[in-house]
């Protein structure tokens, strides 16, 4: 079921940042946005409908229906690829993503488990270290969390779990990592 789920594409994304003429570097002038896909995190470079005029920050489709404002997805793109506008507009754009989807963010707290015998998959939050396991644990063990708000309740110690989450995702995007909780890594093709 897992290779099912990382076989899912990307329905929605966030515009990143978007080129009117295109990279300034490209011999061809044409409309280019650098998107982040909603569920995965993944990069995408595509080409917007012509006269479709792009924010950041912005919700497009980009699924297999018809879209109203992306023409077509050009290829996916490694973090090192994006624009120095699109790194810049990330982290706040990650940051709406977690808070937008509260629910599924908060679910992992409720069943993450062991990644082998001496690391759990909580661990690879920044900041959560064996004392913040333990109260995890021990306190999702007598009821499931709730929300990001009761998460913080009941588990003093711990900071903003919703900024936790994200800083792992930015962690992750950025490639590199032992370990995807969030991202779908990026496989350069050579």
């Amino acid at each position: 079921m897992e290779n099912q789920e990382r076989e899912k594409r990307e329905e929605y994304a966030y515009v990143l940042d978007f080129m009117l003429s295109g990279k300034s570097f490209s011999s061809r002038s044409e409309p280019l946005a650098q998107v982040m896909g909603e569920e995965w995190f993944t990069l995408l470079e595509v080409t917007p409908k012509p006269d479709a005029t792009l924010n950041i920050g912005e919700r497009v489709y980009i699924g297999k229906d018809e879209r109203d404002k992306i023409l077509l997805i050009k290829s996916r793109i490694a973090y090192d690829e994006l624009t120095q506008t699109a790194k810049s507009s990330m982290p706040g754009i990650v940051a709406t993503v977690v808070k937008q989807n509260e629910k599924k963010f908060v679910e992992f707290f409720n069943i993450a488990g062991p990644l082998n015998i001496r690391e759990h998959s909580l661990e690879l939050l920044p900041g959560v270290g064996k004392k913040h396991l333990e109260a995890i644990l021990k306190t999702r063990s007598e009821k499931r969390f709730e929300s990001f708000a009761d998460i913080t309740t009941r588990i003093p110690l711990l900071q903003d779990p919703a900024k936790l989450i994200a800083e792992r995702i930015m962690h992750e995007i950025e490639g590199e990592e032992r370990f995807y909780l969030f991202v779908k890594p990026y496989k350069k093709r050579y």
